[in-house]
């Protein structure tokens, strides 16, 4: 996370711990902190036989379910948390975010 993201994720997390102060009293939540979480960019997806999936060799070519230049899916322990733009940085691929998914919908999305 970049410096700038960091500081603009302090006062959330500030109000986090403010508003979690209920009959247990303040948690910390500097333990979560260092917790790995599976983080996947999806490009698209596609449905195949085995049989198809068998005879893909060098040059094969995949067919997805998205069109060209279409947001990519940024996914939390397979969760959609974000949506994206591929960018390259310093010849390294990269994602730039356009879109983060509110808290609401990420919980109706789990139902």
């Amino acid at each position: 996370m970049s410096e700038e993201n960091s500081q603009a994720a302090a006062p959330e997390m500030a109000e986090l711990q403010d508003n979690a102060g209920g009959a247990g009293g303040d948690i910390n939540l500097d333990m979560l902190l260092d917790v790995n979480v599976s983080l996947a960019i999806e490009l698209g997806r596609s449905e195949m036989s085995i049989r198809d999936l068998l005879r893909l060799n060098q040059g094969s070519v995949v067919n997805l379910d998205r069109m060209a230049g279409e947001a990519l899916d940024v996914l939390v322990n397979g969760t959609l948390v974000a949506r994206g733009e591929i960018v390259v940085v310093k010849e390294k691929f990269g994602v730039k975010l356009t879109e983060v998914v509110s808290p609401e919908e990420r919980v109706r999305r789990l139902n």
